[in-house]
């Protein structure tokens, strides 16, 4: 087994056909499926299903590719830490949900060090790559929330991805509206109220759990919902349909892709515990220790 094989798997099950796959890949189809077959005799199992209607994974090979990717993931870091043009950089990645917070500590420890030479990555993304990124190395620390509706299945998560929370803030349930919308000028405002408008909520498009969600309230039954996995867009849609969104409260009024946003006080409780989360055990670089250093500034829970 090696790794170009493993990257081979991830390509097929990625593809509709072998010939798919080869394309990409950039080798032959009969190279490509010999490859396969190999590492399946090698295994002792059948990774793909071959019919004439095309390939599907099997049980195991499902369990498999789980495997490969982790193992694919963690040798791209390697060769970008060892292999790249940049190793002679320094280095840091977080991986956050939403929150402004978490961007301002990123560029204040840019700020604090002024590295000669660095490349530093913060990946705003979806609540299972957060927890994936810290699990697998690709960053030092994540920003993540739960809120009653999803605590269980976080906290099953963190266990098993052998990671640590810990909380910064409590927040209370807002919706968050245009600033011309008719509810604007509420002080507080119920679920029931905004029937009649979309509700836009980031789509976390992993189709496996919609408790990963990171808005409050995940397990409403919302009449009329738009995804959107982009922020700009997001705010669009809220400002053109006159919908909302449900966040924490947090806006911040130097942020122009926020500006024109406001936010109303949900009737409707389930508070959010944001925090952040680190590899149990993990010796944490001088920038990730930083970083937490300066995510201090924004606590409201004493332990």
């Amino acid at each position: 087994m090696n790794m170009n094989q493993l990257k081979y798997v991830l390509e097929v099950a990625a593809s509709s056909s072998m010939r798919e796959a080869a394309t990409k890949l950039f080798v032959t189809q009969p190279a490509l499926s010999a490859s396969i077959r190999e590492l399946e005799e090698e295994l002792g199992i059948l990774i793909f299903n071959r019919t004439n209607k095309g390939i599907s994974l099997t049980p195991e090979g499902s369990e498999f590719l789980v495997y490969a990717k982790r193992s694919v993931g963690q040798y791209a870091i390697l060769e970008d830490r060892y292999l790249s043009a940049n190793r002679d950089r320094e280095r840091f990645s977080v991986s956050t949900q939403h929150y402004n917070f978490a961007i301002r500590s990123f560029t204040e420890v840019i700020r604090k060090f002024k590295p000669e030479k660095f490349l530093f990555s913060i990946h705003e993304t979806k609540t299972r790559d957060v927890l994936k990124h810290v699990r697998d190395m690709k960053s030092e620390v994540g920003i993540v929330s739960y809120s009653s509706a999803n605590e269980g299945v976080i906290r099953k998560l963190l266990k098993e991805y052998q990671l640590e929370f810990v909380p910064l803030m409590i927040r209370e349930t807002y919706a968050y509206v245009w600033k011309d919308h008719p509810l604007a000028g509420r002080t507080t405002i119920s679920l029931k109220d905004l029937k009649d408008y979309p509700c836009v909520s980031f789509d976390q498009s992993d189709g496996s759990n919609f408790y990963l969600t990171e808005e409050a309230i995940a397990d409403y039954d919302f009449e009329k919902m738009i995804r959107s996995d982009d922020r700009a867009t997001t705010m669009e849609i809220i400002a053109e349909l006159n919908g909302y969104s449900i966040g924490s409260g947090m806006l911040a009024g130097d942020d122009v892709i926020l500006q024109g946003l406001v936010s109303v006080k949900l009737e409707e409780e389930d508070p959010l515990i944001i925090g952040y989360i680190t590899r149990s055990g993990a010796e944490l670089s001088v920038y990730g220790k930083e970083y937490i250093a300066d995510l201090q500034r924004f606590r409201e829970i004493t332990e």
